[in-house]
Formats: C-alpha cells, structure tokens, sequence
C-alpha cells in the first residue's frame, strides 16, 4: 500500500501576554480549515499549535500582577486550549515551551549550533523594546521609536551569546531567490528579501543574563543566560512533530508549511532559517503570511479598546458563520477591516439568500414532487451539461485557490456555482414542469439540483464543518472524511444515489437583523446628516483652520493597507506634501492625479500604517458615495480658503 502524501501546518506559538482575540482566532481558523482541506484531498495532515510562554513581557506581567511567571503562563495558555475548540480548530498537537519535552528540544539545538561554532559570547549595546523583546539599530527605529510599539526603547549595554546570523546572509538570499514560492504572498518574499539586502542583517543576540532575567531555558553552555525567546519558540515547531530526527519528524518535515501574521516576518523569514542551516537541517516546504484585522482601519490593540473577542462574535453568530465571513472577507496577505454589520450582510446576502435559499427550494420541491426522495434522473440535456461544466469549472478553481491560500477567492469561485444553481432553478422551472407534466425532465432538473449541492457541501466542509455536515445529513449523506476525495468530485456526476432519504425542509441560515443598539446608531446618524442644524463654533475657531488648495501630483496605493492611498500634493511650498487618505474604495489612483483638492495645511504631522501624513484632504459625502472638494475653478496651489 503506498503512502499518503503528508501536509504539515504550523499556526505561530502565540504568545501569552493577552487573551486570545480576532487576530488569534483568524490565524487558528484558516490554519484549521486548510488543514481539512488537506485531508479531504487525500492527505495525512499534521497540525500543531501553542503557546509561548517565556520571555521579559511576561516576567513583567506577572510580577505587575503578582503572581508567578508560570502561574500567569498556565492561565493564559489554558484560555488558548479553551478556544480552539469553541472555533471549530482541531490541532494534532499543543506545545507548550515550558514543557519538559521543549526545553530539552530547545536546549539540543543550542548545544548543536554552540558546537558547529555558530555561538560566541560578546558584549552589546543596543536599544532594546520591552514589547517586541528584541534589540533595534538606530537606522531601524522611526523618530527614535519602535516601529511596532511606538515607545522609545531602552539602551542595554550587556554582554551575552551571539548567533552567527550574518554569515548565513548570502545564502538565504540566494535560496529565497532560488525558490519564488518560499515565502507568500509575493510581497513578503519582497520584503524579506530587502532585509537581506540593506547590508543590516547582524548577528543575532540568543541569550539574557540571569542577572537581568531568569524566565526562560537555560543555555546548555552557560548556566548563567537563559535563551533569547525567539530562539526558544520557533523551535516549537519541531517539538510538535516529536522532535528532530523521530519518526513524526522525518514524514512532515519535508512538507511542512508555516502560517503568520505580518509582523513576525524576520524571525520567522530570516531568523529560522539561518539557525536550521546551522545545525544542519533542511527548510522548511512554505512561509504564509496574513495581513491585519482592522477595526475602522486602525490595528486592533488594547489601549485603544477596539480589540474584538472572538468568542463573542461565535456565541452571538454561529462558528460557521464567523469562519466563513474572516475567510470571505480577507483577501490573505492584505490587510481587512471588521465589522459586524459587514459579517450580518455577508451572512444575509452568501448564505440565507444564496445558498440557504437554494436548499430550502431544492428540499422543499423533493417533499413536493417525490416524498423527500431523491428521484433518478432521465437523460441530461444541453442545460445540464452547461451547469455540469461550470461546476467542474467552480470545483477546480476552488481547489487550486484553496491550496495556495486564497480562500476569498476560493470562496467566490464555489459561490459561482451557487448562484449557477439558483439560475438554474429559475430557468428550469420545475413547477411548470411539473403542471405540464413533464415527469421526466422535472426528475433530471430535481436530481441535478440536488447532486450538485452534495458537490457544494463536501467543498464548504473545510470552512464551515458543522453546516456542511447538516447539508449532507439533509440530501441523506453520510460523511467520513477518510472516505472522501475532493479530487473525485471532479470525475464526474451522479455520485448521489436516486432514493436517497432526504429532509423535508431546511432552515441552515436564517436571516439576521441588525442589532437594535446599531439600527438606533445608524438611524441617529441619518437623523445628524438629514438636520440642517450644526453645532456652533466661534469665529476665532473657524480662523484656526488652515485650508489651502493643492494639485495631486501622484497617487499610490498604501503599502500595507487596502483602504488607503497615499498622495504627493502640491500646496505652493518648496517640496509637495505626503498626505494619506482612506478613500481608495472610492476612488482610482490613476483617476486622481493632476486634480485639484482642498487640504487642511495645519493638522500635526503623523504616520498611518508607517506612512508620514502631512494634512487631510476634504470630501463630501452622500447617498451616491463621496466626492473630493475642489475649488471649482483652477486656483494656484497654495492658494489660501477663507
């Protein structure tokens, strides 16, 4: 018997410095769905997960609230075991790397690195941030600032143990160059690839003194340091496979994918590799790299407020419902905002309408027609085969944009056939078939439309498990995962034998409403732009505002967010001003350039998303969308509004 092909995936070791949140529960639900997928396309699959549990952040959490380290460790990682099930994941296995079984892994790989001469003891002075537990150079802070905390870090002067980092340089970048598809999307591989190339690249820092620090592993060469936590937690990944050189080891390994966030792309892009080619050891397959979940297109953080519990969005909207909408709604790698009213028109408008709607007209004509049988179907006509190719169509594509991680667009191409199918029910009439008597053509157009919700189903079941085993038990189908191949479904038809038992009825997703605290929102809101009436300000507040016209010179799309775009404009000074602007779903930037707008000259200077921002463009909006102002006729730049 030959064996299975394996497919190994790893979510990040996330760390236990906050409860999970929307960012955690994304990472955990596409990782678990693609590890379905996976399996349903005939595959031995692997999935590990965890938590990271050493390091400064969380001896200083703990002491904040005084308790141990461990304890607060144990809390946290219990509340991460807590909520992968409740989100449907299904890991194979949770590694903890204040195990026994890590520390000896960690503590092996040092000892091996140590001896091929690849660690040496130094002294360093750096600025260090506390938050992201890592030393920056000078040309790597922004205004002084951590470019991921915002807070001036602290300068350490220390002496510790280096990695040899720099010396793999050269190689990485040669075998990233070598393999495109090392690191998705593309421009992850970019990104990476220009760290190599700054020339910055130094040898990495792997240890902190106990004097400073006692949480974490002990080097197995010195008692004295504890292990720098990224050295420590990407070595999780070969924990969950039993450690290097086992059994487990040896059949994922060569398959095995990595799944982040953005803004673990050096540790695991740069960092991971050089130390696997230090001790020896082959790559690993693919690093997959996610974009942000925003929340009115600012990063999720707790000071804010605007952090997303995902276990509430799952008890209020179904995990189903919760899965399919961060799967459908981000575009992988880019960046997306959440909301709920985007979540309840998703489920209104994909599945009650569309795909509910579909089953419960289908299930609801097989009672009509047949008793809640299936019907065998007569000769397939000219119609059928049409919808036949377009599911083939719809399947394929599927499959292949699901392999690779776009699950949007995985998504859209199975819903392609969705509403093929409601077309179908719509052209094909079967109640008319039925009044005239048609019995054999009515029992082609009832089997087809059933057959195909079965192919509908089992590719939705990745996604939304529970609801796509309810559509099977609904057409009579039993479902076992080892007994399924998605690949089979594109042999062929009539996989659904006639005389199956089939539900009466369906009911899978009702239609939401808008909560009422919103619907009041949105109606106060409406209320506002409908009254004439305006808050009144003094003059003296009015002559504040700087407003000067501008001419776009050029218009590019943010970098690293969707929804915005950033702009040069000319405002009649020496050099034009960068402004950033959240109006890209309105508008094209090749549209934009030469145009004249109006600029708000006098706003403080700040970054979005890393971008210097010097003014706001105004705009006006209404029920037909937004529009720039502009001051009519052409006015030189620089001219003042008054």
């Amino acid at each position: 018997m030959t064996a299975k092909k394996t497919f190994a995936l790893t979510t990040p070791i996330f760390y236990v410095n906050a409860k999970p949140h929307l960012g955690h529960a994304y990472t955990s639900s596409i990782a678990d769905s693609m590890v379905r997928f996976q399996r349903l396309m005939g595959k031995e699959v692997s999935l590990v997960t965890g938590t990271d549990e050493h390091g400064d952040k969380i001896a200083q959490a703990a002491e904040k609230q005084g308790v141990t380290p461990q304890k607060l460790a144990d809390d946290v990682s219990a509340l991460f075991q807590e909520t992968m099930p409740r989100l449907g994941v299904q890991f194979s296995r949770f590694i903890r790397t204040t195990s026994a079984e890590h520390k000896a892994t960690v503590q092996k790989f040092l000892q091996k690195v140590y001896d091929n001469g690849d660690i040496y003891f130094g002294e360093y002075g750096g600025h260090y941030c506390t938050g992201c537990e890592r030393f920056y150079t000078e040309k790597e802070l922004e205004n002084g600032l951590c470019p991921q905390h915002l807070v001036a870090p602290q300068y350490i002067s220390e002496k510790n143990y280096f990695f040899r980092m720099s010396k793999y340089a050269d190689w990485l970048k040669q075998y990233i160059l070598d393999n495109p598809d090392f690191i998705q999307p593309e421009r992850y591989r970019t990104e990476a690839l220009a760290l190599l190339e700054s020339g910055e690249l130094e040898d990495l820092c792997i240890s902190r003194p106990k004097s400073r620090l006692t949480w974490g592993i002990d080097l197995p060469f010195d008692k004295d340091y504890v292990c720098y936590v990224w050295f420590d937690a990407l070595l999780a990944y070969t924990t969950g496979l039993d450690g290097v050189g086992s059994e487990k080891f040896n059949k994922f390994w060569p398959n095995q994918q990595h799944l982040i966030a953005k803004d673990i792309l050096k540790p695991h892009a740069i960092f991971w590799p050089t130390m696997l080619k230090s001790a020896g050891l082959d790559l690993y397959h693919r690093l997959n790299v996610h974009g942000y979940w925003l929340v009115r297109d600012t990063k999720m953080s707790k000071s804010l407020g605007n952090v997303v519990d995902p276990l509430h969005m799952v008890t209020t909207y179904g995990v189903d419902v919760f899965r399919y909408f961060i799967m459908r709604e981000m575009h992988f790698g880019n960046d997306s905002s959440f909301t709920e009213d985007a979540l309840i028109a998703r489920q209104n408008s994909d599945l009650a309408n569309d795909l509910g709607n579909l089953y419960s007209r289908v299930l609801s004509m097989a009672a009509k027609y047949y008793n809640s049988s299936a019907p065998a179907p007569a000769s397939y006509g000219d119609r059928e085969k049409a919808l036949q190719d377009l599911a083939l169509e719809s399947m394929r594509n599927y499959q292949s944009l699901f392999d690779n991680f776009k699950f949007s667009a995985a998504l859209e191409s199975l819903w392609e056939l969705v509403r093929g199918l409601n077309k179908y029910v719509d052209v094909a009439a079967p109640w008319a078939l039925h009044k005239e008597g048609k019995s054999d053509e009515l029992a082609t157009v009832v089997y087809t439309l059933l057959d195909m919700l079965r192919k509908v189903a089992l590719h939705l079941w990745p996604v939304m498990p529970g609801s796509a085993e309810k559509m099977l038990e609904q057409l009579g189908q039993a479902f076992d995962p080892a007994q399924t191949n998605l690949a089979d479904e594109l042999g062929g038809f009539g996989q659904l034998k006639p005389g199956a038992k089939l539900a009466a009825s369906s009911n899978l997703f009702p239609r939401l409403e808008m909560p009422k605290a919103e619907e009041e929102a949105k109606d106060a809101g409406k209320a506002a732009k409908e009254s004439q009436t305006a808050a009144t300000i003094e003059f003296e507040d009015f002559q504040k505002l700087d407003l000067r016209v501008g001419t776009i010179l050029s218009v590019e799309k943010h970098p690293d967010a969707d929804k915005l775009l950033c702009f040069k404009v000319d405002l009649g000074e020496d050099k034009p001003r960068s402004i950033v602007s959240g109006i890209a779903e309105y508008f094209k930037p090749e549209d934009l350039a030469g145009k004249q707008v109006v600029v708000v000259a006098n706003l403080p200077f700040r970054k979005i998303r890393k971008v210097e921002s010097q003014g706001m463009l105004l705009t006006a909006e209404d029920e037909k969308g937004l529009t720039l102002l502009t001051p009519g006729a052409y006015k030189a730049p620089g001219s003042k509004i008054s």
